[in-house]
Parts: structure tokens; sequence; C-alpha cells
């Protein structure tokens, strides 16, 4: 069974200190809609730094693997993750976030 990951990358925001604390209230709806418990995250929230070459593309990525990806794909069509979504949105303030879904192998 191949596995899958939902990545999302989040664009520079237009106020970080602002944006971090928004995503914190983020994860916290997250973790509300799933009912996944705080204390053992099965994802991972990355933070992208400059390189020698300039800034990064993005500011920040979350990703969330998945067993199958058609759990994925019917956790995604959830009312709740269409939730979670919608705020992902609200609080990008440097754009439109991206959605990647990704095979594992």
């Amino acid at each position: 069974m191949t596995k899958a990951s939902l990545r999302v990358l989040y664009p520079h925001p237009t106020d970080a200190e602002k944006f971090d604390q928004d995503y914190q209230q983020h994860l916290a709806l997250f973790h509300e809609k799933t009912k996944i418990p705080k204390d053992k995250p099965p994802y991972t929230v990355s933070k992208f730094h400059a390189t020698p070459l300039g800034n990064a593309a993005y500011y920040q990525m979350f990703s969330l693997p998945f067993d199958s990806m058609e759990a994925l794909q019917q956790t995604m069509m959830s009312a709740e993750m269409q939730s979670v979504a919608a705020d992902a949105v609200k609080i990008s303030t440097g754009g439109q976030p991206i959605v990647l879904i990704a095979s594992d192998q």
C-alpha cells in the first residue's frame, strides 16, 4: 500500500510574528477538529531559512502523513478538514497557501 502525505506551503507572511501567533491557534483548531492528541502530533511543521542564494521561496511547511491515498482523500473531504483548510487560507497573509498531495514511496 502506498503511503501518502498532505503538505501545505505557506508564503512569507506580511507580518511573521502575527502569522506565528495565528498559526498556533490554527494548530489548536486542527487538533480540535481532527481529535488528534496534542501530545503526540503525527505532523511536522518546518520553517524555511535563507541560504547564501537568498530567501527561501516559502516561509513554512506543514506535513501530515497518511497510511494510504484513500485515507488522505477521505480526510480532506471531511467537513472538519474543510474548516481547517479555510482557516489556513485566512491566516496566510502572504498569499494563498500551496497544498500538495504526495505519494510517499
